[in-house]
C-alpha cells in the first residue's frame, strides 16, 4: 500500500468486542417471487419483534401465475437459496401455488440443495402446519387465482387431508394486481364463503394477497380462525427457529 498522505494520524488496529445482535432468536431466509409486492411488507408485521431477523433473495418468475410459470421457477429455487446468508436457522419459498405445483418436499429438497440441514418450509406446508395446529379439518380457501391454477390448489388441499367444502377465487391472474385487491374486498369475499356453511377455518392463499394485518378483524367478523400464506408461514418459521412464544393481535394462530 502507498503511504497515505501527511499532515493527520492513523491510528489501526483499534481493539473492538462483538455481540450477538443480530438474529439472536432467528435467523431466517425468505425466497420472495420477483413479482411480489406483499410479502416482505407482511413479513415484517409478523415477525417484527427483537432478536428475529428476516434476509430475502429475488426469484425470477413471470407476472402472470399459470401452471407452466409456476413450474419454471423449480430450477431456479436451489441457486437464488444460494444467495441468502449462511448460518441460517429456517429458509422458507414464499410462493403457496408453485409449492403445490412443485410438491412441498421437493421445494425443501432444492432448499436443501444449497443450505443442507437447515429447517425448510414454503406456504403449502405451512398453511396445512396451521390448519392442523388450528383442529381445522373443513377449511374455506380463498385463492386470486385462475381456474387451472385453482384446480392444483384444490387437489393439494384435499390430498392433505383437508375437506374443502366451498373454494372462492378473484380469478385475477396477474401478481401485482393481487396485490392491489384491497381488504374490505377481501373480507367480503372470505364472508360470503363461509356465510351459512360448516367450516372450521378460512385459509386465504397466496403471498402476494395482502391481509395479514385484518387476519384479527376478519377472525372476529366471522367467527372463525383465519388464516393466508404469508401469515400461516411467518407462524411456520418462527416454530421452526424455536420461537414459541405467543403474541397477540395477529390471530388465534400465533395465541397458540
Amino acid at each position: 500500500m502507498q503511504d497515505m498522505a501527511d499532515g493527520f494520524e492513523l491510528i489501526e488496529n483499534l481493539p473492538f468486542a462483538t455481540e450477538s445482535t443480530i438474529g439472536r432468536l432467528a435467523r431466517i431466509g425468505l425466497v420472495v417471487l420477483s413479482s411480489d409486492f406483499t410479502i416482505e411488507h407482511e413479513f415484517r408485521a409478523l415477525l417484527g419483534r427483537p432478536g428475529v431477523d428476516v434476509f430475502h433473495a429475488r426469484i425470477p418468475n413471470a407476472p402472470r401465475i399459470t401452471p407452466e410459470s409456476l413450474a419454471a421457477m423449480g430450477p431456479l429455487i436451489t441457486d437464488t437459496v444460494d444467495l441468502l446468508p449462511p448460518e441460517l436457522d429456517v429458509v422458507a419459498y414464499g410462493c403457496t401455488s408453485a409449492s403445490m405445483v412443485l410438491g412441498p418436499d421437493a421445494v425443501a429438497g432444492m432448499i436443501h440443495a444449497a443450505r443442507p440441514g437447515v429447517k425448510a418450509t414454503n406456504p403449502a406446508a405451512a398453511a396445512y402446519r396451521a390448519l392442523s395446529a388450528l383442529g381445522a379439518e373443513r377449511v374455506a380457501v380463498l385463492t386470486p387465482y385462475r381456474r387451472d391454477v385453482n384446480e392444483i390448489v384444490h387437489r393439494a388441499i384435499t390430498g392433505a387431508g383437508f375437506e374443502v367444502p366451498v373454494f372462492g377465487s378473484f380469478n385475477e391472474e396477474n401478481d401485482p394486481v393481487v396485490a392491489a385487491i384491497d381488504t374490505a374486498s377481501i373480507v367480503s369475499a372470505v364472508r360470503r364463503l363461509v356465510e351459512g356453511r360448516a367450516v372450521d377455518a378460512v385459509f386465504v392463499s397466496c403471498t402476494a394477497v395482502r391481509i395479514a394485518h385484518a387476519i384479527a378483524e376478519v377472525e372476529a367478523e366471522v367467527g372463525l380462525p383465519v388464516t393466508s400464506s404469508n401469515h400461516a408461514l411467518a407462524w411456520h418459521c418462527l416454530r421452526l427457529a424455536g420461537v414459541e412464544e405467543p403474541a397477540q393481535g395477529m390471530g388465534r394462530l400465533f395465541e397458540l
